[in-house]
């Protein structure tokens, strides 16, 4: 299974959102810090969710991460997010 497939599923699992947009960004990163041969290194994801709701940003971020599991954030680079309610 490819990383941004993982990263869909296990946030789908965890936030049930109205929105998901998971996208590789890693050719933005070519020649940068973290740049992997064949992408899945560089991440945007939006997530829209109830589950946010009341939240701060950082909360959010965190629930995210928790979300994902050091496991497979210990596989990719960067994550970018638009995470909201």
């Amino acid at each position: 299974m490819s990383r941004t497939q993982e990263i869909e599923d296990r946030l789908r699992a965890a936030f049930a959102p109205i929105e998901l947009m998971v996208r590789d960004d890693s050719e933005r990163h070519r020649g940068h810090a973290g740049y992997q041969e064949g992408g899945e290194s560089h991440f945007y994801v939006v997530i829209r969710s109830a589950v946010f709701e009341g939240q701060s940003r950082i909360a959010r971020h965190r629930a995210v991460h928790d979300a994902l599991g050091t496991d497979l954030m210990g596989r990719i680079h960067a994550l970018s997010m638009k995470l909201s309610t």
